[in-house]
This record gives structure tokens, sequence and C-alpha cells, in this order.
């Protein structure tokens, strides 16, 4: 190992240790975030045109889809423009929590704007099989991280198809860390979280094209499937070197979230097939004495403590759930 590449790894050692993440996303700082910066253009310049061909492949191929979209932005972008390009007709949206709603109001928001969408409705996850009648597309978050639930996405594949739906998922909390994204029709999510990358980019990733004509320069799918304005060049750079080791990564999200959900299995919320990797929930409160711990606060109020197993993705294999140490946890 050359020196710079020790010294880089000194100093990202240095930092991890100064803080311990108990949060949803960005993850603990890797190396391998750092190594993969460089100076870079969108137009030009080959040596960035071949690292942003091999990050978007790579992410094609973890989720099965055969087209895909990068944005500056968060997820929060990416889940509008595909809200605004892709849905029209009925849409029923699966309702988990906070960021569910909010696929909700975007889903009204595009009925007001492009007028695609002639009627949004919730239902409650636990009804899904109560649902009935005919919609064109079925808006669900797979993980929903406000109170640690996943929802099977095989239950959400099945929903789409008895009611012959498209799927539309916010995969910001699952992917990276869950299976089966190919059976969503569109996805949304970011650059971290279960990517591992830094924050600044997002993409939409799809197979069939959209069918709405969006009255926008920045909204419209086109204009950044074109590369018209200046894209997230030094997020995905971040992304290069993970990618290729990114089950070492996630082994250490694994890790932590058998030892958490171990130690704290008479307080799980939620059973077995709804447990997502990103986070827990549990109906006591979690709380820390070490200054360096940050605790994840939910946007909503669900009760009890939701905890993210992001904070060792740095150590990959050898991680071992030390960082519960930072937590005071219930005997």
């Amino acid at each position: 190992m050359d020196s710079k590449k020790k010294s880089i790894e000194a100093f990202v050692a240095e930092q991890n240790d100064r803080k311990l993440l108990f949060t949803a996303g960005p993850p603990s700082l890797l190396p391998e975030n750092i190594t993969g910066l460089r100076p870079c253009f969108g137009r030009g310049d080959v040596d960035y045109a071949k690292i942003e061909e091999q990050v978007l492949d790579a992410l094609k191929t973890m989720t099965g889809h055969r087209n895909i979209v990068r944005l500056q932005g968060s997820a929060s972008l990416a889940l509008e423009i595909a809200a605004l390009n892709f849905l029209h007709g009925r849409v029923l949206v699966i309702s988990t929590g906070y960021y569910s709603d909010r696929l909700k109001w975007l889903a009204d928001s595009a009925m007001r704007r492009t007028k695609a969408v002639k009627e949004a409705v919730s239902i409650d996850w636990k009804s899904l099989e109560e649902a009935t009648g005919r919609f064109d597309w079925v808006l669900a978050c797979y993980t929903e991280t406000g109170c640690g639930l996943k929802l099977p996405i095989g239950s959400l594949k099945s929903i789409a198809r008895r009611l012959g739906s498209r799927l539309m998922l916010d995969a910001t909390a699952s992917i990276g860390l869950e299976t089966g994204h190919h059976e969503a029709d569109v996805i949304a999510y970011s650059s971290c979280k279960g990517l591992f990358g830094l924050t600044g980019a997002s993409f939409i990733a799809f197979n069939e094209s959209a069918s709405v004509d969006v009255d926008s320069f920045y909204l419209k799918l086109g204009t950044h499937q074109e590369k018209l304005m200046t894209g997230p060049y030094h997020s995905i750079c971040s992304l290069s070197d993970v990618l290729p080791k990114h089950d070492v990564f996630r082994a250490a999200v694994v890790e932590n979230k058998q030892a958490f959900s171990g130690r704290m299995r008479n307080h799980l919320t939620v059973s077995d097939s709804h447990q997502p990797l990103l986070c827990t929930h549990v109906d006591c409160e979690i709380t820390s004495r070490d200054p360096r711990a940050i605790l994840y606060k939910p946007r909503g109020p669900v009760g009890g403590s939701v905890v993210c197993h992001l904070g060792e993705v740095h150590l990959g294999r050898a991680a071992h759930a030390d960082i519960l140490i930072g937590l005071e946890l219930p005997a």
C-alpha cells in the first residue's frame, strides 16, 4: 500500500472516530469515497465519461433496470421528477408513514400540474388486501425509514399485478440493502444510504420511457437524460471505488442489524418479514451518554426509537457491532 493511500485511510479512521452514527445516511466515511474523487467535467472528459458509465452500469445491474438517469440533488428531487414524468391515470399510494405521505403529496402535485393524474388515493399498508378496482400506478416506499418498516417486494408486486398497475418505488432507504428492486417499473433513490456514496446524486431507474410531457426545463426527465445541465460528477466519482466492494461494506450493515435486533428482540415492533436492513424501530427510548453519538430523529411522531445501522460501514466484514457500546440499551 503506498503512502498516499495510507494517509487517506488514517485520515478517514480519525474522522470516523469522531462520531458514532446511528442515523439513516450518509454512512460512515470510506477511503474509497475519497480515492474515487478527481477533477472532472461532463463534456469532453473521457476519463469521467468512463467512470460515469461504469457506475451507472453497476447500478442498472444492481436493480435490473434497462435505463437510468442521474441527477444532481436529493432523492426527493428524483421522486418529484419521477412522479411528474411517469404517473398518470389513477394512482394508489400505500400509506406507511412520513415518506409515503410525501409520495401522496407528489402524486397530488402531479395531478394539479400535469393533469395526467386523474385521481390519487391512499390505503394503509395493513389493508392492502382490501384494495379493489383498477389503477394505473401503485406508489410505495420499499423501506419507510421513519418507523423502521419494510414492505415485502413480492407483496407490492402482487398487489400491483392484481390492480392492473405499474409499480413505482421510493427506494431511497432500500437501495443496495434489499433485493428485488427489479420488480418495480420505476424506482428513485440517492447516492448515500445503502449505496455508501457521498451525498449529492440521485437516480431514476426504469424500463419503459416516461409518457408525460412536463412543461419545465428542470423537472422534465429528458433534460437530465440528455445531460443538459451540470451533473453530480463528484458524487458519482465517490461511488466509483465503492461499488466494486459494495458487498464488503454491506456486510457491516448486516452485522449491526443482527446484533442490535438480537439485543432488542423484546422491544421490536414489526415482524421479521417487515424488518429492513437500514434501521430498526423499538418501543423504548434509546439514549446515549457518549458525546460522539448522533441519534436518528424521525421526521414524524412514531414513539420509541429508530436506530440505523450504517455507522460501521467503513469496517466492512471486520465490523462486530462494537458501535452499540455507545448506546444506553435496556437490560
